[in-house]
């Protein structure tokens, strides 16, 4: 049984919460000011503090501080009236977990009560995730031998039975939308819609109705009414990609919806009440994009619940063999070519590739090679890798590796030194052209342990 914390300087709201949380089996203890509620949690066992920003004495936001300062990890919920949300944008900046806007309903404030406990058995647990990698975490067509691809399946055994929304990141092609599917297959919701839209692949200004729906004679050509996804996703999930190129307009909505469950159709005046579990995904820097204005900061942190990022495959490499494994078999099948296999040198051609392309562009290479192997076996000359000295682009706009910068491929070649070296670093530093010393403080800047005299 959860314990909550109620600060709150208005007799009646501190009683009603007390009740309905009280109905739920929560244990309610509660303070009228911050200064109170310093002290309860000073002495009580809690797992969660609600708490009003407009307080006497110390504000909510020292109280957040504050509460932080003693527990980094202890879930804050802020209530804040309706006309002050930059004030809980500053709070969630703070480290509130969430906020809700007064005058808000019980259910809301419910909801958001179990989401925030959820989320914070699931931190909770991974924080023992190391130990617990010794189990192996597997769902169909994601290969994840990988110790970076078994801690992202283990974050989605964990997130997927809630209800939290989450937020995947990582570069193109890394498979962002096999987890999203994962997370609902493994989730309460896993019978419901599972409704996919790229925001990238729709015109901006339709954007809006394909998301929402529109009524007959919202526009030129709306000659019926028509549900948005929204609404064809309700009790199910909704695997929103590409959210970091959504439109200012449309994110107002998008924020509408995470935080009421409600939304009206273009052109309409009904409410819709849905019920849908958002899975949202970005390759941009979401934070960058906050910075300069393109995206909104409330719907950010309404979307960063659970954030997953998703290794890129020069991370994880060693799940390669496995991948090429699973794509022949497929495109084996699919073209009705007898190839089974492939040979070490056009593996090694594959271990040694950059992957700007990432799990994608392996699939396209395992596709074509399949497309155009002669023999049941893919040798090296059936691979045709997309390399820098191939590509049609100005060489000058390809000088490093896609994705990479020059510290970034000085590190790649200091390891494969290092792996061709079998580990001996006064050989690799001979392959790489540098002293013994030098290759020892580049050793350190990519922690690297490197003993004095160690081979």
């Amino acid at each position: 049984m959860a314990t909550i914390l109620i600060i709150e300087d208005e007799a009646k709201m501190r009683r009603l919460l007390e009740l309905n949380l009280g109905d739920d089996g929560f244990k309610t203890i509660s303070a009228a000011d911050a200064e109170a509620g310093l002290r309860l949690l000073a002495s009580e066992s809690v797992d969660l503090v609600i708490t009003d920003l407009k307080l006497p004495g110390m504000s909510g936001l020292d109280l957040l501080q504050a509460v932080k300062r003693q527990d980094a990890a202890l879930p804050v919920v802020v209530m804040t009236a309706f006309g002050s949300v930059e004030t809980a944008v500053e709070a969630m900046k703070a480290g509130a977990s969430d906020y809700v806007l007064k005058p808000f309903s019980l259910t809301e404030m419910r909801m958001v009560v179990h989401k925030e406990l959820d989320v914070s058995r699931l931190r909770e647990e991974n924080r023992s995730l190391r130990e617990a990698l010794g189990e192996k975490y597997s769902h169909p067509n994601i290969v994840a031998r990988s110790p970076k691809m078994q801690e992202v399946l283990a974050i989605v055994e964990r997130v997927a039975p809630t209800n939290s929304t989450v937020l995947l990141g990582g570069e193109s092609g890394v498979g962002k939308d096999l987890i999203a599917r994962a997370i609902h297959e493994k989730s309460r919701r896993a019978y419901g819609p599972f409704i996919k839209i790229n925001s990238t692949a729709i015109p901006e200004n339709l954007l809006e109705s394909e998301l929402f729906g529109y009524e007959k004679g919202a526009f030129t050509g709306a000659n019926t009414s028509k549900p948005g996804k929204f609404e064809l996703a309700d009790k199910g999930t909704l695997f929103l990609d590409e959210i970091g190129d959504v439109p200012p307009a449309t994110q107002v909505k998008l924020l509408r919806v995470l935080q009421e469950r409600e939304f009206e159709r273009l052109g309409g005046t009904r409410t819709v009440k849905v019920d849908v579990r958002l899975v949202a995904a970005t390759n941009r820097d979401l934070r960058a994009a906050l910075e300069d204005g393109t995206f909104r900061e409330d719907l950010y942190y309404r979307l960063n619940v659970v954030p997953i990022d998703i290794p890129s495959l020069r991370e994880h490499k060693e799940d390669i063999p496995d991948l090429v494994d699973l794509f022949l078999r497929r495109f084996a099948s699919d073209s009705g070519r007898q190839v089974a296999g492939i040979s070490r040198e056009a593996m090694n051609l594959l271990l040694s590739h950059h992957w700007p392309g990432n799990i994608r562009e392996l699939q396209n290479i395992i596709e074509r090679a399949c497309a155009l192997a002669t023999t049941s076996k893919l040798e090296a000359d059936d691979v045709h890798l997309d390399s820098p000295r191939n590509r049609t682009t100005s060489s000058a706009d390809r000088f490093l590796p896609d994705g990479m910068t020059l510290d970034q491929w000085e590190d790649e070649m200091i390891r494969e030194a290092l792996k061709r070296a079998a580990g001996n670093k006064s050989q690799a530093a001979r392959l790489l052209g540098l002293s013994r010393n030098a290759l020892r403080y580049r050793l350190s800047k990519i922690g690297i342990p490197d003993e004095n005299g160690a081979e």
